[in-house]
């Protein structure tokens, strides 16, 4: 048996970070090398960070990226073991690509042929389509190199290759995480695995990055689309396999597909013949287990605080507590991402806050083991309503008291944030976000966005699973059970402003989500009046979602990168 003993190493680099990056490459590459890999693959852009956005405009960077990718390969002299490590290349135009190192040299190099353009992706912005087919011979198996997107396309780079004699492909990713994403990816590989009659190697980034989040789960699939490992979510791990390459030739004498098409000529580059001895018996292959989508969700979100948080430099944070669910599994994912110690609450009570709230935040604290500061605002408050008196005489109360006792609130995070050096995470869900049921320059002042992106009955699925998974009462009972409030005017309800979330949350996902028109969604079965009047209040708030704080990413339509609409629009269609 022809055997390929493989390492998927998916790592968290930060973008920017060369010389970190890196250090975790060599570090895993020395790993790899110990257990008696043939070979290791990192993820996308691996060396500059995914994705770099404008920084790969600037030369300098490019350069540096170069220079510190042959400190890369310098550090292989002497190992047996071949690395793929994605990096910038340089040839008359940039290109996203995938560096084939063995033995301190530079075996060849693969640029990314598809570059993916919509929604969150801009790489047509950046990057020259690559060209060609090759294959590298390594320890015996012909071993092709793809990007990402390069397998998403049936008729792609990766049928090429096969079709040129590939055996093992590898597919080295930056594919960022939204519910649902990893069953359709895996779905997808098992049918590139087996309509091309190859073992499949996906290697995938892992952390978060800005508004983006990396979900990891490398997996290797069989030339029969057998799913053979699977490395876990969310956290960073060396993944490796022992291949069965013979398999792939006998898979393909009983299957006559690609016979039907004709043969690619290739480029056959050999890159290492030799293998470490010694290496020990076959090894097990892992396969974890899957999480929930709910599961998925809770563990992108907490990732995603984590990084942004430290790779912008940060230690603490602190939150608006009000009691209600939203400011509640916020501060829950906080102490999960970065722990109790780093994590501050405020309660900031009005005239009109509940006793009952009030005892929430407290009780949620106590639970969390959280700091909570209690700062009135009745004070500033009455201060401002005295100071604006003269300008609002003859002028009946309406939405103005209201929004000013949210943006006294955001005006005494931001102090808090000054004086202690902690990061605000503001508290809106994306049912808020979307109609605009949130206060500029005051709920939505801060630096982190934790849930906008998370609709109102899933926040309260999510917290829900919180107290299952800890088998404890973290979010006290009160807290999932009482009615949302702002609590800005005597008896305010969300219901009165807006509407049941059982009504708003699913005509959101057919307007924001899946951009359906008014008689579409009329004809799935909601109110027309309930339809127009949601969708003249997500069209109307474009302008406050322009200005709130990156959040993280969780959906395929998240507002700013996936859904982009301009503010000044006389269109309406409905």
């Amino acid at each position: 048996m022809r055997r390929l003993r493989a390492s998927l190493a998916q790592i968290n680099s930060t973008v920017g970070d060369l010389e970190g990056n890196a250090a975790k490459i060599i570090d895993r590459i020395r790993e790899a090398e110990s257990i008696g890999a043939d070979l290791v693959a990192f993820p996308e852009l691996a060396l500059t960070g995914y994705p770099p956005e404008d920084l790969v405009l600037r030369r300098g960077f490019v350069e540096d990226n170069l220079a510190t990718l042959q400190r890369v390969r310098d550090a292989t002299s002497g190992l047996h073991v071949t690395a793929v490590i994605g990096f910038v290349d340089y040839a008359h135009d940039i290109f996203n690509a995938a560096a084939v190192v063995h033995d301190g040299h530079l075996a060849g190099a693969y640029h990314k042929q598809y570059l993916p353009n919509y929604g969150v992706f801009d790489e047509a912005r950046y990057f020259r389509p690559g060209t060609g087919v090759q294959l590298f011979d390594i320890a015996g198996a012909r071993v092709g190199v793809t990007i990402c997107e390069d397998i998403w396309y049936s008729s792609g780079p990766m049928q090429d290759q096969c079709l040129a004699g590939a055996e093992v492909v590898v597919n080295i990713n930056g594919s960022p995480f939204h519910a649902g994403k990893s069953m359709q990816r895996e779905q997808m590989l098992a049918t590139r695995a087996s309509d091309n009659a190859v073992l499949t190697l996906y290697c995938n980034l892992v952390g978060g990055q800005d508004h983006l989040i990396f979900d990891g789960g490398s997996t290797v699939f069989g030339p029969g689309g057998d799913l053979i490992a699977r490395a876990p979510m969310f956290r960073e791990h060396l993944l490796t396999v022992d291949l069965d390459v013979e398999e792939v030739r006998q898979t393909r004498l009983h299957d006559p597909r690609l016979r039907r098409l004709p043969q690619a000529q290739a480029e056959l580059r050999s890159v290492s013949s030799d293998r470490p001895a010694e290496r020990g018996p076959a090894l097990d292959s892992e396969l974890i287990d899957s999480l929930t989508d709910d599961e998925q969700i809770y563990e992108a979100l907490v990732l995603g605080t984590r990084d942004y948080v430290h790779k912008t430099g940060f230690s603490d944070v602190v939150i608006a507590l009000s009691g209600g669910i939203d400011s509640t599994l916020t501060a829950v994912v906080a102490v999960d991402a970065l722990g109790p110690e780093h994590v501050r609450g405020v309660s900031m009570p009005s005239r009109y806050s509940s006793e009952g709230s009030v005892a929430d935040a407290r009780a949620l604290a106590d639970n969390l083991g959280i700091r909570m500061d209690v700062l009135p605002i009745e004070g500033p408050y009455q201060s401002n309503i005295d100071t604006l008196a003269p300008l609002f005489e003859g002028l009946a109360q309406d939405v103005t008291e209201e929004n000013l006792q949210a943006r006294i609130r955001g005006v005494l995070m931001m102090a808090i944030s000054n004086k202690t050096g902690a990061l605000v995470l503001t508290t809106s869900n994306k049912s808020e976000s979307a109609t605009g049921y949130t206060t500029l320059y005051g709920d939505m002042t801060g630096g982190l966005a934790v849930i906008q992106d998370v609709p109102k009955l899933l926040v309260y699925r999510l917290s829900e699973l919180v107290n299952e998974r800890a088998g404890r009462g973290i979010i006290p009972v009160s807290v999932l059970t009482k009615p949302p409030s702002a609590e800005l005017r005597p008896d305010q309800f969300d219901e009165q402003s807006l509407m049941p979330y059982e009504r708003l949350d699913p005509i959101l996902e057919a307007f924001v989500e899946e951009d359906r028109s008014l008689d579409e969604i009329v004809e799935s079965g909601f109110d027309e009046t309930d339809v127009k009047r949601v969708m003249s209040l997500v069209t109307g708030a474009e302008y406050k979602r322009r200005q709130a704080a990156p959040g993280l990413r969780i959906t395929p339509r998240s507002f700013g990168r996936d859904r982009r609409f301009p503010i000044a629009n006389r269109y309406r269609g409905f």
